[in-house]
């Protein structure tokens, strides 16, 4: 296919670096800021530089704030039966439909791991996609990891506060575990070898077993030994539990007011 990336900031630069490697589709940028991209892609820095190229697939990865002053002047780049993909966080269907009109359109919801292929992406489609179309997407999706189809945007929404905000709230546990650990006396280097291989390795661990993470969690704690001592402190009164359904109730109310 050919696509139009309009924007190519964090998580659309994440996206494209994936999608560069398969070879698989021809892809204009569209950005006035981007550097360099190489020989392999086509680069502009306006919709005019276009000069009335058309696209099976346009991408819009620019911030949701400037979706109204930016997406007009590519309205009409979409051949016929294409489709355009929205990954600007908390812009709904309703927000294309004022500039676009009825257009095939598909909201995915990407995260920063789709960088290194591990990504978990949501994808809805409005009523005026093709399930070509949204095979389309979800093939060009699962290039950067899994892509999961929800059926509502309220889905997306709830998507978003999971796996779409999660890697920050694991970056923030990260910190705070290398933290913790360099209080016990070790080095900043040697701390962050020791959480992060153990924390690969538990995921990992979890990933691979038939066993639920209760289990899991069972299996390394011995009555009366370290791990025990050390949950009884990270679990006392239930406050973990408490602090992440706090944490995923908050992003799902900011996914929703963002519409």
């Amino acid at each position: 296919m050919d696509i139009l990336l309009i924007g190519c900031g964090q998580m659309g630069g994440a996206l494209l670096k994936q999608w560069r490697q398969t070879r698989t589709n021809c892809f204009t940028v569209a950005d006035p800021a981007v550097p360099t991209l190489g020989t392999d892609l086509r680069h502009v820095t306006s919709a005019s530089a276009l000069k009335g190229a058309k696209f099976d697939m346009i991408i819009i990865a620019v911030k949701p704030q400037l979706i109204a002053q930016v997406l007009p002047d590519y309205r009409l780049a979409l051949r016929a039966g294409g489709v355009f993909v929205s990954i600007a966080a908390g812009a709904s269907c309703a927000t294309y439909e004022t500039i676009l009109g009825q257009v095939p359109l598909v909201r995915v919801m990407p995260n920063l791991p789709a960088m290194v292929g591990q990504g978990v992406s949501g994808l809805y489609a409005n009523a005026a996609c093709t399930p070509q179309h949204l095979t389309q997407v979800t093939n060009l999706m699962a290039q950067t990891g899994k892509a999961i189809t929800v059926a509502s945007e309220d889905e997306i929404d709830r998507l978003t506060a999971i796996s779409g905000s999660g890697p920050g709230y694991i970056f923030e546990i990260i910190r705070s575990f290398i933290k913790a650990t360099e209080g016990l006396g070790f080095s900043p280097q040697i701390a962050q070898n020791l959480v992060l291989g153990t924390m690969a390795g538990a995921v990992e661990t979890a990933r691979l077993s038939d066993d639920s993470a209760e289990t899991l969690r069972d299996s390394v704690t011995s009555k009366g030994g370290t791990t025990e001592a050390g949950l009884a402190e990270l679990c006392r009164g239930g406050i973990l539990e408490r602090l992440l359904a706090d944490t995923v109730e908050a992003a799902y109310a900011r996914a929703k007011a963002l519409h």
